[in-house]
């Protein structure tokens, strides 16, 4: 994946080795804590079913299986360990051109040594390997792998009523090696239009200790618990947005949308906007004051296959790119935001790659001396977590904005194996300033590709976070 040897001498002499930030993932801090050992490389890999009934589990890994006709027995069903990675590796060889064979192969590189490509032919011998490492090296328990991963900093995904139990018990441990810190999740509080909306705010609620009968008393509890994960490290925010809506009113109008949810009477879209527009404005003025970043993805459709999701519920790999026209909306926000000096460090994620031009131009608008880069176009996500995709997200910050200040990348993983994603990003960044600096489009000058390369791989995201 280097191609030149400028890419060469960026990745191996400044990028390589530096350590990792890691500011937005799904892996357990439950798991870190317990420093738990896996059986078999299935368990890390393609995960199953939790004691609540929800799966665990690289989805990427599930819809490459299913693209291969597998039976949904052999994917997150009940069938043993190896049946399943059987089918996997089986899968994994005709996944040329996909990202996800050269992640697989990278991970049983770096971790297991093996420097064979993952076939149905050597599956048995690569399983018998890697399950006699999971149970006796000590480098691959959880924290071994964190470890020996070089990671400084893990953004784990927490809900506002989480207890942070498991944070808690983690700083308390004096020789961890790497930071563990929550980020603030408040999806369910802000989506009323989605199944279950009221009964979490019942959930919300008994956490602060009182009834909420408003949409005010929900942006009072909010920030409240905004106030309890700064007070335990938190970092940044995230949500989840179908499309960026805003759509200002006042509170007594929010207030009046909450009251007929909770009634169980139907709103309209443009109420739901009203709500949801409020308590977004509300946390996003709450993360400036904090100085915690906020997060945004959108342009995603989820569970889609209705039959799947009714039998394995949300995040299962069902869900797909959606097409917004939001840039106004998204415009609209940010400065009613910034008219009052309460625009917090934002990062904007799209799952749609025709949407990086617009939101890069969008963000120029409201860049401040606060910290270079201070609104930065998100790292290519999801479906757009390839070579193509990084790529086209990187020039598109280069066209439009400073891609010497971007943060860089992140794994939104539930695996802790995929520390590797970070490898691989770096290798394409390195190839993409290589081949600009060797066809003469930017100096060879030392010093500045270091700053830069450096800067994107590790200390931009350290300055930007506050690490």
């Amino acid at each position: 994946m280097l191609e030149n040897p400028t890419a060469k001498h960026l990745f191996h002499d400044y990028a390589e080795k530096l350590p990792i930030i890691d500011y937005h993932c799904h892996i357990s801090p439950k798991e870190i804590y317990e420093d738990r050992r896996y059986n078999n490389i299935a368990e890390v890999w393609l995960g199953g079913k939790g004691e609540d009934g929800t799966y665990f589990g690289d989805h990427y890994k599930w819809r490459v299986m299913r693209s291969n006709g597998v039976s949904e027995e052999k994917v997150t069903g009940s069938a043993e360990p190896f049946e399943k990675f059987l089918e996997f590796a089986k899968a994994l060889e005709m996944a040329i051109g996909n990202p996800m064979y050269h992640w697989s192969n990278l991970e049983l590189h770096k971790y297991f040594g093996i420097t064979e490509p993952l076939t149905p032919e050597n599956a048995k011998e690569i399983w018998d390997k890697t399950s006699y490492m999971l149970q006796n090296d000590p480098n691959l328990t959880v924290r071994g792998i964190i470890r020996q991963s070089n990671v400084a900093f893990v953004g784990t995904t927490d809900d506002p009523i989480d207890t942070l139990e498991w944070h808690e018990k983690l700083a308390e441990i004096p020789d961890l090696g790497f930071m563990v810190r929550p980020s603030f999740r408040p999806d369910k509080a802000v989506n009323i239009t989605k199944e279950g909306w009221k009964e979490y705010i019942g959930k919300l609620g008994a956490c602060v200790g009182r009834e909420l009968t408003s949409a005010a008393d929900v942006c009072e509890a909010l920030c409240e618990r905004i106030d309890f994960f700064k007070a335990h490290g938190c970092k940044a925010s995230d949500h989840g947005l179908d499309y960026i809506m805003f759509r200002p009113c006042t509170i007594e109008e929010a207030n009046a949308v909450f009251t007929k949810a909770m009634a169980g009477e139907a709103i309209t879209k443009e109420e739901a906007e009203m709500y949801q527009t409020t308590v977004l404005s509300c946390i996003a003025k709450k993360y400036h004051k904090e100085n915690i970043v906020m997060e945004i993805h959108f342009s995603c459709t989820r569970n889609n296959n209705k039959r799947m999701f009714a039998i394995e519920g949300p995040d299962t790999g069902f869900d797909m790119i959606a097409k917004s026209n939001c840039a106004d909306e998204l415009a609209a926000f940010f400065s009613s935001l910034d008219e009052t000096g309460e625009l917090p460090k934002t990062i904007v994620f799209s799952l749609d790659h025709n949407d990086f031009n617009q939101i890069a131009t969008c963000l120029g608008c409201f860049q401040s001396d606060e910290v270079p880069g201070k609104m930065q176009l998100g790292a290519a996500w999801w479906f757009l977590d390839t070579r193509d995709g990084m790529e086209e997200q990187m020039k598109s910050l280069g066209n439009l904005g400073l891609l010497g200040n971007f943060v860089g990348m992140l794994t939104d993983s539930r695996s802790f194996l995929s520390y590797t994603r970070h490898d691989y990003f770096r290798r394409i960044a390195c190839n993409l300033i290589g081949h600009w600096v060797e066809v003469g489009e930017y100096p060879n000058n030392e010093a500045s590709l270091k700053k830069i390369v450096e800067g994107i791989s590790y200390y931009n995201a350290k300055r930007y976070f506050g690490i």
